[in-house]
């Protein structure tokens, strides 16, 4: 799911009186990876990740938010010092659970090759202790449904990110990295439906016909429904 604090989950997903400091031990019991989105609004504490990392089983994963201030404030131009500082602040204390990092754009960002480029180009491609660090791009113009975009992502390793969205924003189904990256914001209405028992057989089929590494993080949580959808759907699979 995207993301573990969300205060109208508690007496739902999380039981009654759960201390809330322990909410993300008890959704690491049930699922296997969590996005980290506190990281796309702020810079987080090394402490932090070091935390995150120690309070959840060995072969958890996260997946971190890219900053916006890179995405919608810089919009990926002139961000060699965000992105130190971006990494610096601890991303790399998650350790071997250090998943993909999503990069997700606004709306109105208009697909621009030389831009893009530069930026993926500035991406660091190894921890400091030599693991790969896999990159997704989520993307929100229209103008991004074309050939020298997945041509480009192709060439950078960088995965696009399938978004169920309820049509709102694109929903782009292309193979352009090593492993695939899914975020579920609801099929019907945009962050607040549930997935139905038909829709969550659709999406485990498509999972198991990729045969790839597959990252789906649900962020339909304005309900409730995210934890308990992908419960559901770690069941399928």
């Amino acid at each position: 799911m995207s993301g573990w604090t969300y205060a109208p989950w508690r007496g739902d997903f999380y039981p009654q009186g759960l201390p809330h400091r322990r909410e993300l031990d008890y959704a690491a019991e049930r699922l296997t990876s969590i996005e980290i989105n506190g990281s796309f609004y702020s810079l987080q504490k090394p402490e932090s990740y070091r935390r995150w990392r120690d309070r959840t089983p060995d072969d958890f994963v996260f997946a971190v938010k890219g900053s916006r201030f890179i995405t919608h404030m810089k919009r990926l131009a002139g961000v060699e010092e965000a992105l130190k500082r971006f990494f610096d602040s601890g991303v790399v204390e998650l350790g071997p659970k250090l998943g993909p990092v999503l990069w997700q754009l606004p709306e109105n960002f208009r697909f621009d090759a030389e831009r893009l480029a530069t930026f993926f180009d500035l991406l660091p491609r190894t921890t400091p202790d030599g693991r790969t660090v896999r990159y997704a791009l989520e993307f929100r113009s229209t103008t991004f449904e074309q050939p020298e975009t997945y041509r480009l992502l192709r060439e950078h390793r960088i995965a696009t990110v399938l978004a169920d969205t309820a049509g709102r924003w694109p929903k782009v189904e292309e193979d352009t990295a090593d492993f695939r990256y899914v975020r579920l914001h609801g099929d019907a209405e945009l962050y607040t439906s549930g997935y139905g028992d038909q829709a969550l057989d659709r999406w485990a089929a498509k999972i198991r016909g990729w045969q790839a590494d597959t990252y789906v993080y649900f962020d339909n949580d304005v309900k409730g429904y995210a934890p308990h959808d992908a419960e559901r759907l770690i069941a399928r699979l």
